[in-house]
């Protein structure tokens, strides 16, 4: 593919300047130029197709270094690329963890061998994860994290978790928390409520949440820092966050597209493709995520992207690992949930995937002159039914599969190449 070509007769939606118009994008080199600017360039007609700033993934789990059986850098990509995400960012909780600036390179070194869209690293807020003491958080971001997490652990300590805040803040680093009180739902496989009692499995309640939330809003308050509360879940956290962001305290919030989509109803078929944590909740809690996506209060859609084995899910639920799958799932899943329900214009989706996660994380994002050609192409209409044997991730633990569904990633552009593509005439390398 020439490195030069002008996308024609697209609707471009960049929510970083506010435009969604029809407008023609050129690309020369990697970067977005004028299309006058280009001589005998290939034309691309899109057909009115949307064109956005690439999207952002800010929760995955590459599982490499550690369970390459499960996913692997390779693999994560692909299946990002074939999402419609140029950019997402790796989980710590690898093995051995990315606690420590010698994992970082690996991954980094990793990512840019076998990596089709960009691996952003993220560092783990405690040494092995065990909420006890800090790790190396200067030399981390020597090593070039963009984040930190204990992502699939939550720090109990409030101590440790306020001078976490005051060396983050220090080095510019935002921390990203999995809010859990690990007592309080220990032991739980689903959320407490109705279809708990009525299968006899024992229940995560939503203060299991809220408590960590609250406790990180004071601490955010406190420190003056940015706090990103992950995977979203309850209707109490919604609340006590847009209060937060109201009075001006830097925390900021994201959601999963099977939070937004699923309730814990669906456990009753004991299908363990069900079974993520935070868990699915009631149809109250589900309401009011999308309220918060609606006002504002919550800027980020992520996937939490996590790979598991068919054998490891096909044991009883009670024992099956928590997490599915996402990247090649959200977009369909949310054009369909909150485009075509009409919960969100499509500017205010693309904002999800864009602006929102380029905020908490401090990345530049948007289509003006001069920025770098990270696109996701899209057609928000395409029918189509989910196929998880057809994906590109090595995994298949999705509930989603064989779902109708409406949009779709059309094609994929890192750094001006197309990774992924099923437009005429256009080869992705994938």
């Amino acid at each position: 593919m020439k490195t030069d070509y002008i996308l024609k007769n697209g609707r471009v939606i960049d929510p970083s300047r506010s435009i969604d118009r029809k407008m023609d994008i050129g690309v020369s080199d990697g970067k977005i130029v004028s299309p006058s600017k280009i001589r005998g360039a290939k034309v691309i007609d899109l057909g009115g197709l949307v064109v956005a700033p690439g999207f952002i993934d800010m929760h995955v789990h590459l599982r490499q270094p550690g369970r390459s059986d499960k996913e692997s850098i390779k693999t994560g990509t692909m299946a990002a690329a074939a999402g419609g995400f140029t950019s997402i960012l790796a989980m710590p909780n690898t093995s051995p963890l990315s606690d420590n600036p010698g994992t970082i390179e690996l991954v980094k070194r990793a990512a840019q061998e076998d990596g089709v869209v960009k691996v952003l690293p993220c560092g783990c807020i405690s040494k092995n994860q065990e909420g006890k003491e800090m790790t190396g958080i200067g030399g981390l971001k020597k090593a070039g994290v963009v984040a930190l997490s204990d992502d699939g652990k939550c720090v109990q300590n409030h101590e440790l978790m306020r001078h976490v805040l005051e060396y983050s803040k220090s080095f510019g680093l935002p921390i990203l928390d999995h809010c859990e009180d690990e007592k309080l739902g220990a032991g739980g496989v689903m959320h407490e409520g109705y279809w708990s009692v009525v299968l006899g499995l024992r229940g995560i309640p939503a203060a299991t949440e809220e408590l960590m939330v609250a406790r990180d809003i004071i601490l955010a308050e406190m420190i003056g820092w940015k706090i990103h509360i992950q995977h979203v879940s309850t209707s109490g956290s919604v609340r006590m966050i847009k209060d937060a962001r109201k009075r001006k305290i830097p925390v900021s919030a994201e959601v999963t597209p099977h939070h937004i989509a699923l309730t814990d109803e669906e456990i009753k078929h004991f299908d363990t493709n069900y079974k993520m944590n935070p868990p699915l909740r009631s149809e109250d809690h589900r309401k009011a995520l999308i309220s918060g996506l609606r006002d504002g209060t919550i800027t980020v859609i992520a996937t939490d992207h996590a790979p598991h084995t068919e054998t490891e899910k096909l044991v009883e639920f009670d024992y099956a690992p928590f997490g599915i799958i996402g990247l090649e799932t959200a977009l369909p899943v949310c054009l369909t949930e909150l485009y075509h329900k009409k919960f969100l214009t499509l500017s205010e989706l693309v904002s999800k995937f864009t602006a929102g996660p380029a905020e908490v994380l401090g990345l530049q994002t948007g289509l003006a002159e001069g920025s770098v050609a990270d696109i996701t192409v899209l057609d928000p209409d395409l029918k189509h039914r989910i196929d998880a044997s057809s994906f590109f991730s090595k995994s298949r633990n999705t509930p989603f599969d064989g779902c109708e569904v409406h949009g779709k990633a059309m094609a994929t552009i890192v750094d001006g190449k197309f990774v992924y593509s099923l437009l005429d005439g256009v080869k992705g390398m994938i």
